[in-house]
């Protein structure tokens, strides 16, 4: 499945509700968002059978977000659902952790291939801050728990500011690397400034071997993450708007006024 610039898109990402159990200084603000109503969510029946049409397109790698996807009723149901799919070669998830030590073991049972998870410092206190009152230690547990399952690689997304060299993602680093753990560095960015990079350690980022569509809850397909064209597929169908959204896939991203990381998912 070929863009209008040569890309072989194969790769969907799903956020699976707006939803969340932090609130990140970087993501959200402290009173919260205004989240989607559950009559207005994608069912997991229609998100499975969004991804059965994708897998005719070309897509055979999936990764489920949020908000935080393990707050999303029947997540194990669509897990397995989506797992079932022959033709899916890797799916994974983006998560927090704070509840990966309760569902890690049942995941992976369902077909969940690995995890990335989000870890930004190594200091409890600082990451409470940065939370917003999350507690470090639930996600140290959740890391356990997935090794446990082995949902590997495990991937450790690490937010940095500047660089790599800061002192909490270099504290980051020396844990993942006495855990056998993989770690993404990933540069703050900004849909409504068009601020973003390349991400260290992974491929996000990069516009000219971009190969990812995003579906979002309320069923938009975005092309872009920092782009405000998107498709719904409730409205239009799957088929046309699976065929717009490859159509204006931009070549590079550049801001988006409507989107929030939050509801878009990492």
């Amino acid at each position: 499945m070929l863009d209008p610039f040569k890309r072989n898109i194969n790769y969907l990402r799903i956020s699976v509700t707006d939803r969340c159990n932090l609130r990140c200084t970087y993501c959200m603000p402290e009173e919260g968002v205004k989240t989607t109503e559950k009559e207005e969510m994608m069912t997991v029946s229609e998100i499975y059978d969004f991804v059965k049409v994708s897998i005719k397109k070309g897509i055979n790698k999936v990764r489920l977000t949020g908000g935080e996807p393990l707050i999303r009723k029947g997540i194990i149901d669509l897990v397995s659902k989506i797992s079932s799919i022959e033709e899916i070669i890797d799916l994974s998830m983006t998560t927090n952790g704070i509840l990966l030590d309760k569902f890690a073991l049942d995941l992976a049972k369902a077909g969940l291939d690995r995890v990335n998870i989000s870890l930004d410092t190594m200091s409890p206190e600082k990451f409470k801050k940065i939370t917003r009152g999350g507690n470090i230690n639930k996600v140290f547990e959740g890391i356990e728990a997935a090794k446990k399952a082995d949902l590997s690689p495990i991937k450790i997304n690490c937010v940095v500011f500047k660089d790599k060299n800061e002192k909490d993602a270099k504290d980051v680093a020396k844990f993942c690397k006495q855990n056998n753990l993989n770690i993404r560095y990933i540069h703050q960015m900004n849909l409504q400034t068009g601020e973003f990079s390349i991400v260290e350690g992974g491929n996000g980022g990069d516009c000219a071997t971009c190969n990812r569509l995003r579906l979002m809850v309320t069923g938009e397909l975005r092309p872009c993450l920092f782009n405000d064209t998107t498709y719904n597929i409730k409205e239009l169908g799957i088929e046309l708007a699976y065929k717009k959204a490859l159509e204006n896939k931009p070549k590079i991203g550049t801001i988006s006024s409507n989107g929030k990381f939050y509801g878009i998912g990492g």
